[in-house]
């Protein structure tokens, strides 16, 4: 492992906390129209405002125990394990690119764990979020050229247009909303990140594990009707970011 690689692992899964915490907090705030960046941390319980040493990522909740300093409530475990899974997104990157691939793959997993997030807590993948991801995708491909921008502004249309054509057959066909204009957005972005090429690797992918997710409910014994609104976000992500790190299925 050379020394520039150790560096831009170790600045990656150090920053990962600190996006964690603030994804965290958005995931929180946003769907409440609540600002994200102006308003200070409180207490749920007691009002109290956080002070900068209640607010160290991952420490901060270790070294309290998980309970406000004052009121000795607990404190839930959500924000720790969003600054848990931003730092080992930024592990996982780490241990499969190198250089400054490493922090870019960092930023593209943290942009999709919020998406995530929001979709599988509201249902709601905000336009706000993902123009930004389609946006960081496109300037990545820009980055790398003419055609590379071709291809990925290409596979951001195809992206959008394949699931708003998807979205509108079933709602013909079925009469109610199977996928919701957000996912079409997230496959927007999914192409502008992996190109026209990938597109098919990440919605196999995001079929293929949201089937599963389902049978597990069902073997946990979850009653999971028809008409069960199921965050496909989620899945997608999941597509998006297998996709991206480790390159189109069969390729």
């Amino acid at each position: 492992m050379g020394i520039d690689h150790l560096f831009w692992a170790i600045a990656s899964v150090a920053l990962g906390p600190i996006i964690g915490s603030f994804i965290a907090l958005a995931a929180q705030r946003m769907p409440l129209g609540r600002p994200v960046a102006v308003s200070r941390s409180a207490c749920d319980h007691c009002g109290r405002t956080l002070g900068p040493l209640e607010l160290v990522p991952i420490v901060s909740y270790l070294v309290l125990r998980g309970r406000c300093r004052t009121c000795g409530e607990p404190i839930g475990a959500r924000h720790l394990a969003v600054e848990l899974a931003a730092a080992g997104l930024a592990l996982w990157a780490a241990l499969v690119l190198s250089g400054p691939a490493v922090l870019i793959g960092s930023i593209l997993a943290w942009q999709l764990l919020l998406l995530a997030l929001l979709d599988a807590e509201h249902f709601w993948l905000p336009r706000v979020l993902t123009l930004p991801l389609i946006g960081s995708g496109l300037a990545l491909a820009a980055a790398l050229g003419v055609e590379p921008l071709f291809h990925h502004a290409l596979g951001a249309a195809i992206g959008y247009l394949a699931l708003s054509v998807i979205g509108f057959a079933y709602r013909r066909l079925r009469g109610r909303i199977g996928l919701g204009g957000g996912d079409a957005w997230l496959a927007a972005g999914a192409g502008a990140w992996t190109g026209w090429i990938g597109l098919p690797s990440v919605l196999v992918i995001a079929a293929l594990s949201g089937i599963l997710a389902l049978l597990v409910a069902r073997l946990a014994g979850r009653r999971v009707a028809a008409d069960t609104p199921t965050p496909f976000g989620v899945f997608l992500a999941l597509g998006v970011w297998l996709t991206w790190l480790y390159g189109p299925l069969g390729l």
